[in-house]
């Protein structure tokens, strides 16, 4: 592939405000098109970056660890908002599946696909390096990317049966540690034999594997007691504090957040497992009244949008189409032997304890093995240590991603509808914006037919049960207070509240 090489300017220079903001413009004009022909947005991204990036136009960046820094911050504030969208009640029943699934279940799929790879080139020298190396590719690639999972599930409104949503959101979410410590062990083996001789580098490798064991039970441990201490910190202080602005009160969530995700780390554990479930317990038992916990989420939606899209556009100005045509053929067998054969055995076997859950729900776990900025951000690993065949393995994986997102995130409702594990959820409650506790009742909302209208045209007319009163009407955008002889037209719509009656 021939660069284009139109201009030649690096994304970090003076004028990296005016290039963001034209890219960013950019990107949301060409979501509206993704959208009406079914392409996952963060695709969009991804390519519109390639489309940029020193292959492309010729913007160019190469600062790798500048963007390692910007995927794990992305990442960071997409898991705390999952976190905070996610119900406890939800997770509960499906907490063993998700994380056998993001530890057992992903080193089944690490040595599958890793054995595919290393016989995959019958070139390759029997040597310890090229097993590795196979392993290696597969360790980068084997997590499911928290960052599609949540958008693809949100974007497409999909409402699936069986929980599958929050088992989906729990295993990408906290099997990034896995595959992380795999990538890292394996990287560091790897250059510690080609520093040595070829007999010594054996005597290596089993030390450093234990360590790496060790290293990642620590990782999850620590993230999950940090993650349940500061979730309980911050409903504390959250619920203590009252902020005059539910935007200042997004802005406390946030540091609070990021305060655990560091003493985490600091501590040896696995920083976005501590965000994800700090949010859950935030979400789930702080006292926001329903207004603020609306602006808190918009705030979030907001704020998490605009990190996915310029994390996938940095990743996809990062890569190198010149350099895809050599491996493209091999990325799209692992890609294809990942979907159809690794993801489908690893998760089968992972969940055969669990004989109450349906094939139709594991078949479905087993597509949603969606790659993303997670395997990529990976990728770069190799390459910051320098290793030889790091700028390959990025482009292994880019081509795996694209193919992933491009099969399995457009089928994802389809294949939902076939296996009918999807649901169309019932209409959300019109109550414009009128709130009232819990306790009093709940809020419904109604609209007038012709046939409610047949017992005459007022509201005495409706002889509505005990314990059902109308609090509001809206007629054309207007609200009226209701009362017994105010005449009703079809197309009302009426507020009720639904609570205890003394009549």
């Amino acid at each position: 592939m021939t660069p284009l090489s139109v201009f030649s300017i690096d994304l970090l220079s003076e004028h990296l405000l005016l290039i963001t903001s034209v890219l960013v413009f950019v990107a949301l004009l060409m979501t509206k098109v993704g959208t009406k022909i079914g392409v996952p947005t963060l695709l969009v991204f991804l390519v519109l970056g390639m489309m940029v990036g020193q292959d492309g136009l010729g913007l160019k960046f190469e600062k790798y660890n500048y963007a390692e820094l910007l995927g794990h911050f992305a990442v960071a504030i997409i898991l705390l908002r999952g976190g905070l969208e996610t119900s406890e009640e939800e997770i509960r029943p499906i907490r063993k599946q998700g994380l056998l699934l993001s530890t057992i279940g992903l080193l089944l799929m690490v040595l599958l696909t890793g054995g595919f790879i290393y016989f995959l080139f019958p070139k390759a020298q029997a040597t310890t390096a090229a097993v590795l190396g196979s392993l290696l590719v597969a360790a980068i690639m084997s997590s499911t990317d928290a960052t599609v999972v949540f958008s693809m599930l949100r974007s497409k409104r999909l409402h699936l049966r069986e929980n599958l949503a929050p088992l989906l959101e729990l295993e990408s979410s906290s099997n990034d540690p896995t595959a992380y410590v795999l990538t890292v062990v394996l990287v560091a083996i790897i250059k510690e034999i080609h520093t040595l001789e070829a007999a010594a580098a054996g005597s290596v490798i089993g030390p450093v594997l234990l360590i790496s064991m060790v290293v990642l039970v620590l990782q999850i441990v620590v993230g999950y007691v940090c993650g349940y201490a500061f979730g309980h910190l911050g409903k504390w202080i959250v619920n203590k504090v009252k902020l005059p602005n539910p935007a200042l009160t997004s802005i406390m969530i946030l540091c609070l957040a990021f305060f655990g995700n560091g003493i985490s780390e600091m501590l040896g554990g696995n920083g976005l497992i501590t965000i994800y479930l700090a949010g859950i317990i935030i979400s789930n038992r702080t006292k926001l009244t329903y207004t603020d916990r609306r602006d808190v989420m918009n705030f979030f939606d907001g704020l998490s949008w605009l990190v996915q899209l310029l994390m996938f556009l940095v990743l996809g100005i990062l890569a190198r189409p010149s350099l895809f045509p050599q491996v493209l053929l091999p990325s799209i067998l692992i890609g294809l032997f990942m979907m159809f054969v690794s993801r489908p055995l690893s998760v089968f076997i992972t969940l055969l304890p669990f004989r109450k859950m349906s094939w139709r729900a594991k078949a479905f776990v087993s597509w949603i093995g969606m790659k993303g900025a997670g395997p990529i951000l990976f990728a770069l690993c190799p390459i910051v240590e320098g290793l030889d065949i790091g700028q390959e393995i990025f482009s292994i994986v880019f081509i795996v991603t694209m193919l992933s997102l491009v099969l399995q995130g457009m089928t994802m409702a389809p294949v939902a509808r076939l296996l009918k594990l999807s649901y169309d959820k019932e209409p959300e409650v019109q109550t414009f914006g009128i709130e009232m506790p819990e306790d009093m009742g709940m809020l419904r909302d109604h609209v007038i037919s012709e046939d409610d209208l047949a017992a005459g045209g007022t509201v005495r007319d409706l002889h509505l049960p005990h314990g059902i009163r109308i609090v509001m009407v809206r007629r054309d955008g207007r609200f009226l207070v209701p009362h017994g002889s105010m005449p009703l037209q079809a197309g009302d719509h009426l507020i009720l509240v639904m609570g205890d009656s003394d009549d």
